[in-house]
């Protein structure tokens, strides 16, 4: 089965696409005790294509004026669903046309509202409507994943855990603990080895530092590019004191956080309870060094000895470079070396999941999300032709990507 798996995410750049071959080595047979399923098949996938389509200058702008904590109407947000499906629907038409077609769609669409209260998720929503990309592309469109999980009371996120699971298999050595770490708008984390699996929402990655450059207009790309505004700057322990103050980061996992209280008025309003100036790079490098410390500080204390990284973060060498040093004895690799490409593993993540969904897979790790048990995610969208699903499997024992 070839699925195209799209998302954007915290970040609301763009749309990263992945097209991969699925296939089945083996049949069903034991799996190790933490995995999500307790039978399963070796499954295989080829990734044929990878792509990342930028939003256009204006859409971008839209979405980024509509989301919290600034105010926005039902028509807004209607429109917004319109033309960021139809900007997926491209995307999609693009990806499958690049390798001859694909069998089915998995559609993660854009994050605007994460709904935690009292530390529990009670709601979440994605636009981007798949009828768009369905009728684009004539594949049924799985799409909707989070509720689900959030519906049996989990977090709704961490939903890579489930990649993260069957890949750091691969790297785990006996007795060993290993992580992933994807460090987009926000860190999330994977720690597996340890007992069961969990997962969770570390804190801010890149959305506080972003939302900073792009307010001061510090960099046109709207992003600190290889980590040069922070290197040129010193970290204020004052401020940083503060930010690490927050409440969130004391929170037992699972847990999950978001652009609705990690935000640009967020950092405004500790700054200015600072009572005086700070440099524009000397905020970028304390906001930096905000990331590195609570990762650094979680990854120690789970007592990880490979971790590896994935993101926009994998790219910039002041929080790499602060995290080896940080993490001194950690084994620290770009999320490649699992064999997921670190730019696109997400994307890969919502093609696995649209080859569960339609394959009858549970694609939730309580341990990660906090659902009450397994759940297949998502809804479907009916492409051109009759839906016609395969006969159910019973999990995946194993992934191997290639």
């Amino acid at each position: 089965m070839r699925v195209l798996g799209l998302q954007s995410g915290t970040s609301h750049d763009g749309i990263d696409a992945a097209v991969v071959e699925f296939r089945i080595d083996e049949q069903p047979h034991g799996v190790a005790p933490h995995s999500a399923a307790p039978h399963g098949v070796a499954l295989r996938g080829t990734v044929l294509h990878t792509a990342e389509t930028p939003y256009a200058p204006e859409l971008r702008a839209r979405l980024v004026a509509a989301l919290p904590p600034a105010a926005t109407t039902l028509a807004e947000v209607c429109e917004l669903d319109t033309l960021i499906g139809q900007a997926f629907a491209e995307a999609a038409a693009a990806a499958a046309d690049a390798v001859g077609g694909v069998d089915a769609v998995c559609s993660h669409g854009q994050t605007v509202f994460h709904w935690i209260e009292e530390g529990r998720a009670r709601g979440t929503l994605q636009i981007g409507q798949p009828a768009w990309i369905a009728e684009r592309t004539g594949a049924p469109v799985v799409s909707d994943m989070r509720i689900r999980d959030i519906a049996a009371g989990g977090q709704g996120a961490p939903l890579v855990s489930l990649l993260d699971d069957l890949l750091l298999r691969n790297a785990l050595s006996e007795g060993g603990v290993a992580a992933a770490l994807n460090l987009g708008g926000i860190a999330n984390v994977t720690v597996v080895g340890s007992g069961p699996v969990l997962g969770y929402d570390i804190g801010p990655a890149n959305a506080l530092i972003d939302a900073v450059i792009q307010d001061r207009g510090l960099d046109e790309r709207g992003y600190d590019a290889d980590g040069r505004i922070a290197a040129a700057g010193r970290v204020d322990e004052h401020l940083l004191a503060a930010l690490l103050d927050d409440p969130y980061y004391a929170l037992p996992a699972p847990k999950s956080t978001g652009k609705e209280h990690f935000h640009l008025a967020y950092v405004r309003d500790h700054v200015a309870a600072q009572g005086r100036g700070i440099a524009d790079a000397d905020l970028v490098r304390t906001l930096t060094e905000l990331t590195v410390r609570t990762v650094a500080r979680d990854i120690a204390a789970r007592g990880v000895a490979f971790l590896a990284v994935s993101g926009g973060g994998a790219h910039n060498p002041v929080v790499m470079d602060g995290l080896r040093a940080a993490l001194d004895g950690v084994e620290v690799v770009p999320a490649d070396a699992l064999g997921a490409p670190a730019d696109a593993k997400e994307a890969i993540l919502f093609a696995l999941i649209g080859w569960c969904t339609l394959n009858g897979v549970p694609a939730v790790l309580p341990g990660a999300t906090g659902a009450s048990a397994p759940r297949i995610l998502g809804t479907i969208t009916p492409g051109s032709g009759p839906l016609r699903l395969p006969e159910p499997v019973a999990g995946i024992a194993s992934l191997t990507l290639d």
